[in-house]
């Protein structure tokens, strides 16, 4: 469905681009993931695909069509929504659903119809008449999904839609974004939450500096014979040793006692103990095993997605 090319976009008096040459297929159904630390241009994509900003080169097709034109045709077809809440705290959650229908130009008919159909995804049909800053973290997680949901969007991008809500409101959204991801909808999803990403998304992009550094099934990027190694050590690594470490494996993680490899062979793993326990630094606890999308992700690009 979404077919992005050579994407390129500059900030004004910012050295390096925000995206440099992004290159992604996004299948026309599912939930797709994209990852990236802080600053790595998560938001610069999402907000170009919303129409929010433009491209300075490259470009983005929808179904063969550029994404300027599909726009055109279908200017309720790609939905944003947002990080923060994009609401009227003094409306009610039905005043709130009625306004953003009546911006899609929605005929009244039509807009009631889309109208109850939002609140029923998200349940909330039980605080209708409850103004919006009244609601708790979990219930304006779910009217912002509502409004996104106004326009029956073919494309909805979701940016950390489960940031600050408690864990049964955070297991209601996921439930009902998986449900979203069907009848030729995709989904872009990005999250701080590696399991959320796990547990939805059928493809992963893992982007940074502007880049697109992988990108496949889940499947696809977890299958690696390399495993991941977390040891705690009975006292950190000296500072030679960690500097050897460190250049034999670049993706190396330290901190006090705790070391983290996101990819060691299995024949190497005797070798290291061996050296560690020589250095009088011996082994306390070792979790050896499959990498997951979090040792993936800090292997490709050797920090967290926090940073």
């Amino acid at each position: 469905m979404l077919r992005i090319r050579g994407l390129v976009h500059h900030y004004p008096r910012q050295p390096q681009p925000a995206l440099a040459g992004i290159d992604l297929d996004v299948p026309g159904e599912g939930v797709f993931g994209l990852l990236g630390p802080n600053g790595a241009g998560k938001t610069t994509l999402i907000s170009i695909l919303a129409g929010l900003l433009d491209a300075d080169a490259g470009g983005i097709d929808i179904d063969g069509e550029s994404l300027a034109a599909y726009r055109r045709r279908h200017p309720a077809a790609i939905a944003l929504v947002p990080q923060e809440h994009a609401f009227y705290p003094m409306l009610t959650v039905t005043e709130n659903l009625r306004f953003f229908a009546g911006v899609l130009g929605l005929g009244r008919t039509e807009a009631r119809a889309r109208v109850a159909a939002a609140s029923a995804a998200t349940q909330l049909e039980g605080v209708a008449g409850q103004r919006a800053e009244t609601l708790s973290g979990g219930l304006r997680r779910r009217l912002n999904l509502a409004i996104g949901l106004l326009g029956a969007p073919r494309l909805l991008l979701l940016d950390e839609p489960t940031v600050g809500v408690d864990p049964q409101s955070r297991a209601f959204l996921l439930d009902t974004i998986r449900g979203l991801a069907g009848d030729g909808r995709t989904v872009i999803y990005t999250s701080h939450y590696m399991d959320e990403v796990e547990a939805l998304c059928s493809r992963v992009a893992i982007i940074d500096h502007g880049r697109v550094l992988a990108a496949d099934t889940l499947a696809g990027l977890l299958h690696d014979d390399a495993g991941r190694l977390a040891l705690r050590l009975a006292q950190p690594l000296p500072a030679a040793l960690a500097a050897r470490l460190a250049a034999q494996h670049p993706a190396l993680h330290t901190h006090g006692c705790e070391v983290l490899l996101p990819a060691l062979e299995p024949a190497a793993l005797p070798a290291l103990l061996t050296e560690l326990a020589a250095a009088g630094c011996p082994a306390q606890a070792v979790d050896y095993g499959r990498q997951n999308l979090e040792t993936l992700f800090m292997r490709l690009t050797r920090r967290s997605l926090r940073d």
